[in-house]
Formats: structure tokens, sequence, C-alpha cells
């Protein structure tokens, strides 16, 4: 029997596969929304965040997906760059966009900081 399929898996665990599935898909459609509308938003500081947030989402999801126990440092990790993305994306003001993506980064946090907990 293989563990690693979904139906095999926690709850809070698969929840947090997909939070973080598409808070890396926020993050990459946030930094694109933000090259294009160009000026402030382009803010190079603040689009590497994302793209760091958009990387450590992934991983996180990769690794809790393969099972492995080092997933519990890894979300660790991934909670510190999600929230510090949201705080960065909120300086720059009321964009839907950049609202959608700081909503997004708030619920991955809050997902991968309960799995760390275990």
């Amino acid at each position: 029997m293989d563990l690693h399929h979904a139906e095999h898996r926690d709850l809070a665990l698969n929840e947090c596969i997909d939070q973080c599935t598409q808070t890396h898909a926020v993050c990459l459609e946030t930094i694109q929304h933000c090259l294009n509308r160009g000026g402030v938003l382009a803010d190079p500081d603040c689009l590497a965040l994302m793209s760091t947030c958009a990387d450590m989402c992934a991983t996180s999801a990769n690794a809790m997906l393969r099972g492995t126990a080092l997933h519990i440092v890894i979300c660790g990790a991934c909670v510190e760059v999600c929230r510090e993305c949201a705080d960065e994306c909120a300086e720059f003001g009321d964009d839907p966009a950049l609202q959608h993506c700081i909503d997004a980064c708030l619920k991955c946090a809050e997902s991968c900081e309960a799995m760390t907990r275990g």
C-alpha cells in the first residue's frame, strides 16, 4: 500500500499541500501582475521575496507529498517566508492582486505552522 496517496494522508496534511500549491501559483501570478503594472509594484526586493515565497511553498508541498519527516522543518521555513512576503506586499497599498497574495500567504503560513506542531 502506498501511503503517499491523498486518501492515506491526514486531512490537515492534504489541506496544507493544497494551500502551499495554491500560494505558489498566487505568488507567481502576482509577480507577473506587478511586472505588467510596473512602477512601484515592480520593486525588485518585493518581487524577489515573492519569488522566494513561491519556491518555498513548492518545496514544502513537495516534501509533504514525498512523505519525508523533514517537511516539519521545511514548513517552518515556509511560515517565515510567507509571513514576510505578506508583510512586504502590504507595504504597497491596496492593489487587489497584492491583497490576494497577502491572503494566500497568511493562510499558507497558518497551515504550515500547524504542520510544525506535528
